[in-house]
């Protein structure tokens, strides 16, 4: 029924959208963000009276109320809620098909925006910009480096057009299609002529001395190390230094005493340590785009890179 609202809406315009409909729509979208007039005026560039009209005349154009008002904070009714994904795809359309027109008036190369875990961008960034940087490539690549839930929130809100993360830390979400990949094996690593790289057993009490390094680790890792060498080896406890740029903490290692516990094949120039016994970690990654929306044109590449790099 709210579909055939909107539909209804934008057939009596003569099947598109008028300037003052989407501009309503920006509009809904930034207080539904915001949760405060206040703030999405500031950043709308509007007053907040002028910003009051737009949203009353687009809860009258659709025929309900979008916003309660919760003491300072204004937030979503049911209906509104119903309202917020169709909002952001007919933004998003709209948006694109612009852009589109542009990027064809000026010649630009087809976009791809990425977003990538700790893991995998320290194995596909440069590879993906090296591609992307060949004379005959025509794409433009655009990287994203967080954590789990600030990409996948990206990618629902159709800012990244796929994400490659590691799994068993990801929580599924509707409306997403999750495509297994590989999984890779997982590693204490050191700097050639460490103290420790001679060594032909270690046991976890003998990485202690040293400053361990790793990125945000998942549960599971957490619950295997604690289960191999017991409580002191959670990350919360023996982790003194925590990054989510897995590059950086491979220069540490590189540079001074400390060991990384990461993924094997990001840093092949340092020693792996044969602590025993071997935790079997790892990790294992996805690609995740979403599920209702068509693929970017230049996906094909992004798969092509993960193919050659993406492995132990």
């Amino acid at each position: 029924m709210l579909r055939h609202a909107i539909d209804s809406c934008i057939a009596a315009q003569g099947g598109r959208l008028s300037a003052m409909t989407l501009v309503q729509l920006r509009h809904f979208l930034s207080l539904a963000d915001t949760g405060s007039f206040t703030r999405s005026a500031e950043a709308l560039h509007l007053t907040q009276p002028a910003l009051s009209r737009s949203i009353r005349a687009l809860e009258a154009t659709l025929g309900g109320a979008l916003f309660d008002r919760v003491g300072r904070r204004s937030e979503l009714t049911h209906f509104g809620r119903d309202l917020l994904d169709r909002a952001r795809q007919l933004v998003h359309d709209a948006d694109q098909l612009a852009l589109a027109g542009e990027r064809r008036r000026a010649g630009h190369a087809s976009v791809l925006r990425v977003g990538l875990g700790s893991g995998p961008g320290a194995l596909l960034s440069t590879p993906l910009m090296l591609r992307a940087a060949q004379p005959d490539c025509g794409v433009r690549i655009e990287i994203l480096h967080s954590d789990n839930e600030r990409l996948i929130e990206a990618l629902r809100r159709r800012l990244l057009d796929a994400v490659v993360i590691e799994m068993r830390s990801f929580a599924s979400h509707p409306g997403l299609r999750i495509e297994p990949l590989v999984q890779m094996r997982g590693a204490f690593l050191c700097r050639r002529g460490h103290p420790l790289a001679r060594r032909r057993v270690l046991g976890f009490e003998d990485l202690q001395p040293y400053p361990i390094a790793s990125t945000p680790l998942g549960d599971h890792v957490g619950r295997g190390l604690v289960a191999a060498y017991g409580p002191q080896a959670h990350p919360d406890v023996c982790v003194r230094l925590r990054c989510n740029e897995l590059t950086h903490l491979i220069d540490v290692a590189r540079q001074s005493d400390t060991v990384l516990l990461a993924i094997r094949a990001a840093a092949p120039d340092l020693v792996e340590l044969p602590v025993q016994p071997h935790t079997g970690g790892g990790a294992r990654f996805g690609l995740v785009t979403q599920a209702q929306r068509q693929q970017a044109p230049a996906l094909p590449l992004l798969r092509e890179v993960i193919a050659e790099h993406l492995h132990d």
